[in-house]
């Protein structure tokens, strides 16, 4: 918007100039309105992509949550690609001069993307609207008693590198999503409320399509007698409690934490004890835990994915958080029976 009065100035004398030359009276008109169609034309199209917001996110869940809402009512930008580790980002200068022009910056929370609080305090942008989506969410602790349940023999000692207080991963239950797009709407109806009706809409069709997912999950294991699953990494927690599941990981909440070889076997035993037939590991990550697991209790390794980037196979087929949701919960149905 800052320099829409400039490019009709720049427009407008061109057009005066277009018409000066003109050397045949009886063009004249036909001329002018020639130049005139064209300069409010262009003036309309300029105008239509300035005023536009511009919008900055983290990574992929926030990126699609906000874009979802928007709609063309905004140009929405993901910073962190596929691949990236999210918690230990380090914004580089082009991120900075992105957000510093923007409208807006959106990002999960505080203990996702724990490097957000230092890198606003470095923008020189004073205006922009910061929205945190998973602001009005509680977040949980990470569920140590879903790792071994209390009637078991096989202790199981929390790893004090493990840095993670609360568990980060609320895009994975889709109820908690619906709440993080009411945030989205709320956020884009305070800056821009000439959009109101629309941003309303495109939330409730999306928050329609969550809906819809909750109760294929739900309908799914509402009768399953086997409610455990062993995953690689603690990332499914939100998903687990929503819907009466038990997440037994390998690993904590960080995945930088090394699992250890005394860790492998409590595993080995409870996948034995309750027959659990498959051992979950985290889409692009190192499938070896998982594997070893699988080895040594005569199992199977299958593929979920926590969605902090989109998988490739997905976004080449033009789908989303829907459709990875979907095939998440046909993976777990492989365990959950």
């Amino acid at each position: 918007m800052k320099n829409i009065n400039k490019v009709l100035i720049s427009l407008l004398s061109l057009s005066t100039l277009a018409a000066c030359s003109t050397d045949t009276p009886e063009n004249d008109e036909a001329a002018d309105t020639t130049e005139s169609t064209e300069v409010t034309e262009t003036v309309d199209m300029i105008s239509n992509e300035e005023e536009k917001l511009s919008v900055v996110t983290t990574f992929y869940p926030v990126y699609e949550f906000t874009e979802r809402v928007a709609g063309d009512r905004a140009d929405v930008e993901m910073m962190i690609s596929g691949g990236t580790d999210v918690h230990h980002y380090e914004p580089s200068a082009r991120d900075i001069a992105l957000i510093n022009d923007a409208d807006m910056f959106v990002f999960s929370s505080h203990e996702m993307e724990t490097w957000v609080e230092s890198m606003l305090a470095s923008l020189d942008n004073e205006d922009i609207i910061i929205v945190e989506q998973a602001e009005a969410i509680d977040l949980m602790e990470p569920l140590a008693d879903d790792h071994v349940d209390e009637e078991d023999d096989h202790g199981h000692e929390e790893d004090e590198t493990d840095v993670h207080n609360l568990d980060p991963h609320v895009w994975l239950d889709p109820v908690l999503v619906q709440d993080q797009v009411e945030t989205m709407k709320e956020a884009f109806i305070a800056v821009d409320p000439e959009g109101t009706d629309d941003y309303t809409q495109r939330a409730e069709e999306f928050q329609s399509e969550l809906q819809e997912l909750h109760e294929m999950y739900e309908a799914a294991f509402s009768e399953a007698t086997q409610r455990r699953f062993v995953t690689q990494h603690e990332a499914f927690g939100y998903l687990a409690r929503r819907y009466d599941l038990t997440q037994m990981a390998v690993g904590g909440i960080s995945t930088e934490v090394e699992v250890s070889p005394s860790r492998i076997a409590e595993i080995n035993h409870l996948v034995e004890d309750y027959d659990i037939p498959v051992i979950y590991y985290q889409e692009g990550a190192n499938s070896s835990i998982a594997e070893t697991v699988a080895n040594e209790t005569g199992t199977e390794v299958a593929e979920l994915y926590s969605l902090e980037y989109l998988p490739g196979a997905i976004q080449d087929e033009g789908q989303g958080y829907i459709e990875a949701m979907t095939r998440n919960l046909e993976a777990l149905q492989q365990s959950i029976q």
